[in-house]
């Protein structure tokens, strides 16, 4: 690896850092605006929104996303995708509502997120993909943990007053931390910025011929059926998508999990999400290590087993069983998630465009998101049990992967019949 993949995973790691950071001071400045979410639980219907708004953009944009990605350097679209986000941020700070501004930081990620992957692609040689996803996911979960981490000592009762009173030698006022955390977000979107301009300039990859609203839809309805109808694409297609939405699942039900099994309070229950998050991030080296890209599917029957694990959790009633299993399931998506990302990205690359495969990635993980927590929210409306509720999605997740394997085994065996 060179200096310029290492620029943009310092370019990655800054952008996610500063986008989770956002969302904690956003959830603090909803409380300074809605006196319901005031509530010593923190439970109010804007805070689960706060991340709706930012999911649409993903889901919303996806046609129009790759294109654009496509049709620019990559490393310029990554800095104007990150000048997106710092004007949600300005917003914010200027006075627009916490969820509209919140879902311009959205519209920045969502255009982001196809060049950042996009590049790794165009820039590196195939069999350097997988290193180069192991790097990427590693590093996007420890700005996902620093974040929480960042975000949680900005909205404490030291740093705010601490900063006002150097600044202007005055008592501060009431209430300022979530308006001098998002001060420092914006720094770090500006930080991010001057380091997108450092990104090596690839050539420009699979520009559109036309740019006519009906033109756009119908290139990312051909390239949503391309994919799905290659073998190798259809099947990382249908893990990541699983993945992802089953990812946003498990932070929820770890929460009540956690509360019933272990006894914890919010704040405890919270870090334990952070624990699976570690799990990943060592899954994800793993794979950088031992797995090459001509044999990404090999990691398949991984995915059974994580399902295996959620399941397990209903047997935990300690902590220190606790953290191991929800590392030892991170480490297992982890595993198996980062080889189906680089050969996605491949087919995706010779298919249709790096650009492109990403967002239609994007677009299928962020339905499946809103799927699965339209699913889990009715399994809390006719009130199952946690375990319950914790065994089925297992169950789910388990099944889910196995018919993926036989059937890319079923159709790998009829070609090579036919052949």
């Amino acid at each position: 690896m060179n200096r310029g993949f290492y620029t943009i995973l310092a370019a990655q790691f800054l952008s996610a850092l500063a986008d989770n950071a956002l969302l904690f001071a956003a959830i603090a400045l909803l409380k300074t605006l809605a006196p319901e979410c005031a509530r010593a639980s923190g439970e109010c219907w804007q805070t689960p929104v706060l991340q709706q708004f930012f999911v649409f953009a993903y889901i919303a944009l996806a046609p129009f996303v790759g294109p654009f990605a496509d049709a620019l350097p990559k490393g310029r679209v990554m800095f104007i995708s990150n000048t997106v986000k710092l004007a949600g941020c300005l917003a914010m700070l200027a006075g627009l509502h916490p969820l509209l501004a919140y879902g311009i930081v959205g519209v920045g990620a969502a255009m982001y997120s196809p060049a950042k992957y996009g590049i790794l692609t165009e820039y590196l040689p195939p069999e350097k993909l997988v290193v180069a996803n192991g790097w990427m996911e590693g590093l996007t979960v420890a700005a996902i943990i620093l974040g929480a981490i960042l975000g949680g000592f900005m909205l404490g009762p030291v740093f705010a007053p601490a900063v006002l009173a150097h600044l202007t030698g005055a008592p501060p006022p009431d209430g300022p931390e979530p308006m001098v955390a998002i001060s420092v977000v914006l720094l770090l979107y500006l930080l991010a910025a001057a380091v997108n301009l450092h990104i090596p300039r690839v050539a420009i990859d699979h520009k559109l011929p036309r740019k006519t609203l009906p033109y756009i839809l119908h290139d990312f309805g051909y390239s949503f059926r391309l994919l799905w109808h290659d073998p190798l694409g259809r099947v990382s297609l249908a893990v990541t998508t699983l993945f992802w939405g089953a990812g946003a699942t498990l932070r929820l039900i770890i929460l009540p999990w956690a509360a019933l099994a272990l006894k914890f309070d919010t704040e405890r229950a919270t870090q334990l999400t952070a624990v699976v998050a570690v799990g990943i991030a060592l899954g994800s080296m793993l794979a950088a290590r031992f797995v090459a890209l001509d044999h990404a599917v090999r990691v398949l029957p991984v995915g059974i087993l994580m399902g295996a694990c959620v399941m397990a959790m209903v047997f935990v009633d300690s902590w220190p069983p606790a953290v191991a299993i929800l590392i030892l399931i991170g480490v297992l998506g982890g595993f198996f998630v980062v080889p189906m990302n680089a050969l996605l990205q491949h087919r995706g690359h010779l298919l249709m465009g790096a650009g492109h495969s990403i967002a239609v990635q994007n677009f299928n993980e962020n339905i499946s998101i809103l799927v699965m927590l339209a699913a889990y929210t009715l399994m809390i409306e006719a009130d199952l049990h946690i375990e319950t509720i914790t065994i089925l999605f297992g169950l789910m997740l388990s099944s889910a992967m196995y018919v993926i394997w036989r059937r890319h085994g079923h159709a790998r065996a009829q070609d090579a019949g036919g052949s």
